[in-house]
């Protein structure tokens, strides 16, 4: 592929905002928390584990979570200023640890300031071609005079025009400062499978020009690898098939399932052989694996497995140490808790 620094990766993957133990939503008038300076308390932690590459959560702007951007420019208050991270990222650079941020293109929030301006504006916003679906001629599910598409039915989660070359520009431009401001790696592309192709190949253009080692990982869940991690659109992909077989091998006594897995994947031939995916026992988004054994003996074959498969490893905060943590009736917040370093 276009790079092989990620190839000898070791991730960590920390989601700020539950590691930090931000307020669950931004009132946007606060003066900023430097809560994201936590890290460095961490670092040693890292290196002893033998990281050398972090992958943070979304850390810009939101109204809660962090993927319902508010601000592409400005790092969320609740976890400091541009200044904090950027002064983050050259510790950990210091340290041999690389960085790769979420970057959340498919959608922004509510609070994105062009969406403010059509709930302001309506017809006459001259933002009205930035979002998917825009019309008048009826209501949103949420009572605005105007209707938009969302992210799976998620109105709080407006879908962004990426055929928009204003949107695109706007886009360009935020990874650019970025790169110069933070001196970022890489992006994790928010939901890249339902992400216009086109946008993400423009876009994998555009970063590799910025910086030619520069990696981007698509979350994909279903499909066929091949149509996002390929020489003109992105470097790798969430393996998301290997997710499942590493838990559920152990879980029903089955080594044969994940065999299957590997040897469908990466054999000679393999559907996937020679592309560098992705490969994690847990995240900000399913059960704590710890939470999902049945015996907290499996963790240790597990993980033997995960560092031992072709791809790149990642572990989730916390579950080096077996951390459990279940979605609750849709809340995430058990599997992004704050964690301090001594527990």
């Amino acid at each position: 592929m276009k790079n092989n620094w990620a190839q000898e990766a070791i991730f960590y993957h920390i989601y700020p905002l539950g590691f930090c133990g931000a307020p669950p939503t931004n009132d946007f008038s606060s003066p900023p928390q430097a809560s994201l300076d936590k890290i460095y308390d961490w670092i040693g932690h890292l290196k002893q584990l033998g990281i050398n590459a972090l992958y943070l959560g979304p850390l810009f702007e939101s109204g809660e979570h962090g993927y319902d951007t508010a601000d592409y420019y400005t790092v969320d208050r609740r976890l400091g200023s541009n200044e904090t991270l950027a002064k983050l990222v050259t510790a950990l650079h210091e340290n041999g640890i690389r960085v790769i941020l979420d970057g959340v293109f498919h959608h922004v929030g509510r609070n994105f300031w062009a969406f403010r301006d059509v709930l302001e504006n309506g017809e006459h916003s001259p933002y009205r071609d930035w979002f998917t679906g825009l019309n008048f001629e009826g209501n949103s599910p949420l009572g605005d005079p105007f209707q938009y598409e969302a992210w799976h039915g998620h109105y709080a989660l407006v879908k962004l025009n990426l055929q928009n070359q204003e949107v695109r520009e706007h886009i360009f431009q935020a990874i650019k400062m970025w790169v110069d401001a933070f001196g970022i790696d890489g992006l994790r592309l928010d939901v890249a499978e339902d992400i216009d192709i086109g946008f993400l190949q423009a876009l994998s253009a555009f970063c590799h020009q910025l910086k030619p080692d520069f990696w981007l990982m698509g979350e994909v869940i279903h499909g066929d690898y091949r149509h996002w991690v390929n020489e003109s659109t992105l470097d790798s992909a969430t393996n998301y098939e290997c997710y499942k077989g590493l838990y559920s091998s152990h879980v029903d006594a089955n080594y044969f399932e994940i065999a299957h897995s590997l040897k469908r994947l990466f054999d000679d031939p393999g559907i996937y052989n020679g592309l560098t995916l992705y490969n994690f026992a847990d995240n900000h988004d399913v059960d704590r694996v710890a939470s999902t054994l049945t015996d907290e003996h499996q963790l240790y074959p597990l993980y033997m497995l995960l560092f031992a498969i072709p791809g790149i490893p990642s572990i989730y905060y916390g579950s080096e140490w077996g951390w459990k943590g279940k979605k609750t009736n849709g809340d995430d917040s058990p599997l992004r808790p704050a964690i301090e370093l001594d527990k």
